[in-house]
């Protein structure tokens, strides 16, 4: 594995969506030596949504747009990038953070933003992939009302489900609720609230097997466990809730997560280990947003900022 210790950077940022791009923004206009690694596109999810409406400061803007203007931004700044994949982080005894790469090389740093967020639990059926973002949504808020008086399905019998099937009942002509099992896991008073609203209809004991269509999301395929039956119901999208899974492998060691896998920061984004702090969805938080990970960024990189002052 290749050293370069003689090249210490004051900061690395672990992860490109919207968390780690505004990291980048605050500590390089601080004047500290940035380095963001991203295995893949600069932007995270926000590369695969079609249209962002809920961003402050852009009446519509597509997720590709927004994420390379928040690129951009770093970059004007002063913020170096790397496309390449962390495995494993650790703390020296010069109180120095290593970083491991997937590619065998070693970087050094004297801060870390860790700002990987979540991968969401897929159905793993036909057309989910092929259709990301051209109706199939992980997220109601934030694609719920270009979905107007259309109808759409919700997947998932959780908490999360049933929340964001509510949520979008103030949109849609009808919702579509496909719970695999006959009960759902969610308080009673929210499962009962869902009944209530006009348009909900509960497909119990049922599972989604195909999402059609070429450009967009147009139909789906629900299978009735107990008859067997598969019938096709006209949606213009799907959301399903059935999990996510924080991407933090490269941190497990530390011990920095909770049951669920998700990391629990102090008020100032910093982890159990000085100089660590995290930002974006890879925290438990109540609302997963755009906005709501960029201020979480914004917050990491002052405090990264306040941190590195300390030292001198």
């Amino acid at each position: 594995m290749k050293n370069h210790t003689n090249n210490i950077l004051d900061v690395l940022i672990v992860g490109a969506g919207p968390a780690g791009l505004t990291s980048a923004v605050y500590t390089s206009r601080a004047g500290l030596k940035t380095l963001v690694l991203e295995k893949s596109a600069p932007g995270g999810k926000m590369t695969k949504t079609d249209v962002i409406e809920n961003y402050p400061g852009f009446e519509k803007i597509t997720g590709p747009d927004l994420s390379m203007k928040m690129f951009m931004q770093a970059t004007n700044l002063g913020t170096e990038f790397d496309y390449n994949e962390v495995t494993h982080i650790l703390k020296n005894d010069q109180n120095i953070f290593e970083i491991c790469l997937a590619n065998e090389t070693k970087l050094y740093a004297k801060s870390v933003i860790i700002a990987t967020g979540t991968l969401e639990n897929k159905l793993g059926i036909p057309g989910e992939d092929k259709l990301y973002g051209k109706g199939v949504s992980y997220c109601a808020v934030c694609d719920g009302a270009l979905h107007r008086n259309k109808p759409v399905a919700v997947v998932g019998g959780g908490y999360s489900a049933v929340q964001e099937a509510t949520f979008l009942t103030q949109f849609a002509s009808e919702v579509y609720v496909i719970v695999r099992k006959d009960k759902f896991r969610a308080d009673e008073w929210s499962v009962n609230n869902l009944k209530s609203k006009p348009g909900v209809k509960f497909l119990m004991e049922s599972v989604v097997e195909e999402i059609n269509g070429e450009e967009k999301v147009e139909s789906i395929n629900v299978k009735d466990s107990k008859t067997g039956t598969v019938k096709k119901i006209e949606v213009s999208a799907i959301f399903p809730y059935i999990g996510a899974t924080p991407l933090n492998k490269y941190v497990e060691h530390l011990s920095l997560t909770n049951e669920k896998g998700f990391i629990e920061p102090n008020s100032k984004m910093e982890t159990k280990v000085p100089g660590l702090y995290v930002a974006g969805d890879l925290r438990e938080v109540p609302l997963r947003q755009i906005a709501i990970a960029a201020g979480d960024g914004a917050l990491a990189g002052q405090m990264v900022v306040e941190y590195l002052q300390n030292l001198r």
